[in-house]
């Protein structure tokens, strides 16, 4: 991999893989080491993984990239939200597993606080669910009393995994996470960019023992192993750098574990449709902030799993007129927040093939973006949307957002894009850099979609009533 003295290597520190590249005068890596992250394992709620092993990965590939640039480059750290972990402030060896966003031990936490759960959403943007920072942090702290002593004591630090990486890789000087991630653990004021002493009061987490919050870039840190860390960003934040512009009127649709759709809010404007999540996306380096309002749709590909979905296409689907689905097994996400026991038909179909099945799937996930990216246009105005993540290489899943919805419809060839957005903003370039994408253009078959979608909305608004 070539490189120039201004040489850029992206860090990206996933669930599924530890990714490293460096950033190309194209705006794109000319290639991209990846190793396995390490094995969660955990049953009950539990999800844990070797917090050390994240470490030693992460550091060689590093220093792999840093022999190829000479020694000489910045670097931008993108990391999984809401994953923590507690470790000795001398030796730095964790003392606890890097306890995953996957674990749901908080959820007691969460049935304790569901009174504050108002206060909670007003400050932070976000719902009371066991997914963050806080609920699993309180649960973990009351079971093992010791971490909590030896918290107060000032002999344990906790922190988020990126957290965790800068301590080692400054020597133990620098106990600090940026923005976005601090906005996902539930401690965070949302508006103003700091940890909120009543939220920490709630949780029962004294605001000291929590890690310096910077902004997302301009960091200009300097690492034991001489590279400059300019960049420390939330994963799904460091996405939506890589994807759209803050100033522009586009949305970002993320179709991969599970979907995500992300419209960035103009400067000073409110949200104006209940329900969705408000998320700091980053902190920039003249430390302006940028915010976004984001809809949720969960668990998709397990729902899509078991079926032949590739195999279906455009014209295969609104077949069945009659029968309508929700394709989230976990539970209907931003904005309607509502349990489920699997996912949802309106009439039995034990008489259909795996395929028919496949289809009605992938028609619950196109209607549920476009009734968000409907909201979006009605409310905050978009005019171009984007299509990112593995499922969205699906032929009828990307069709079919473009035959229902009412805006042009684009699929982004660019790939890594939460590795990509952390280069972009080390390297101090235009969110959006060398963006390359293609016009999603619907074949035959879009009609009858577009006016099952009509049908669709009128069982789902009665099935939100039941």
């Amino acid at each position: 991999m070539a490189a120039s003295l201004t040489s850029t290597i992206a860090l990206d520190l996933g669930s599924t893989a530890i990714k490293a590249g460096i950033l190309a005068d194209s705006g794109e890596f000319a290639a991209v080491l990846s190793r396995p992250a390490p094995t969660t394992t955990g049953e009950n709620g539990i999800c844990e993984s070797d917090a050390l092993a994240y470490l030693t990965t992460a550091t060689e590939l590093l220093d792999q990239c840093l022999a190829d640039t000479g020694g000489n480059a910045r670097l931008g750290l993108s990391c999984q939200r809401s994953s923590f972990l507690l470790w000795d402030k001398i030796s730095g060896l964790p003392v606890t597993p890097l306890i995953s966003w996957q674990d749901t031990r908080g959820e007691a936490s969460c049935k304790t606080l569901r009174s504050q759960e108002p206060l909670i959403k007003d400050l932070t943007g976000l719902r009371l669910t066991p997914y963050y920072f806080a609920p699993k942090l309180r649960i973990l702290l009351e079971d093992r009393p010791a971490l909590r002593e030896g918290l107060e004591q000032g002999e344990l630090i906790v922190g988020t995994l990126d957290c965790f990486l800068i301590y080692h890789w400054s020597g133990g000087n620098r106990h600090q996470t940026d923005v976005s991630m601090a906005a996902r653990t539930l401690l965070m004021d949302v508006r103003q960019a700091a940890w909120s002493p009543v939220l920490c009061d709630l949780f029962g987490i004294p605001l000291n023992w929590l890690p310096a919050i910077t902004p997302s870039s301009g960091l200009n840190l300097t690492l034991n192993n001489g590279c400059t860390l300019q960049a420390d960003i939330a994963d799904q934040s460091a996405a939506l750098i890589a994807s759209i512009r803050p100033d522009s009127t586009e949305a970002l649709v993320n179709l991969g574990t599970g979907g995500f759709v992300v419209r960035y809010l103009p400067e000073q404007v409110p949200m104006q449709i209940d329900g969705y999540l408000r998320t700091l996306v980053y902190e920039d380096s003249t430390s302006k902030t940028h915010t976004a309002i984001e809809g949720t749709i969960n668990s998709i590909a397990a729902a899509l799993a078991p079926y032949p979905y590739q195999d279906c296409r455009l014209e295969n689907l609104a077949e069945a007129v009659q029968l309508f689905c929700t394709c989230e097994p976990s539970g209907l996400g931003a904005p309607y927040f509502r349990e489920a026991s699997g996912t949802v038909f309106s009439a039995p179909v034990d008489h259909l093939s795996e395929h028919q099945i496949a289809c009605l799937l992938l028609e619950g996930i196109i209607f549920r973006v476009t009734r968000i990216l409907d909201d979006f246009r009605r409310c905050h105005g978009i005019d171009r949307v984007y299509l990112s993540g593995g499922l969205s290489e699906v032929p009828a899943l990307r069709q079919g957002i473009a035959a229902c919805s009412s805006v042009e419809v684009h699929s982004l060839q660019q790939r890594e894009a939460s590795l990509l957005g952390a280069a972009i903003l080390a390297a101090d370039l235009p969110p959006a850099y060398a963006r390359k994408s293609v016009i999603v253009s619907p074949t035959s078959g879009a009609g009858a979609l577009k006016d099952k979608y009509q049908h669709w909305k009128i069982w789902f608004d009665a099935f939100l009533n039941t």
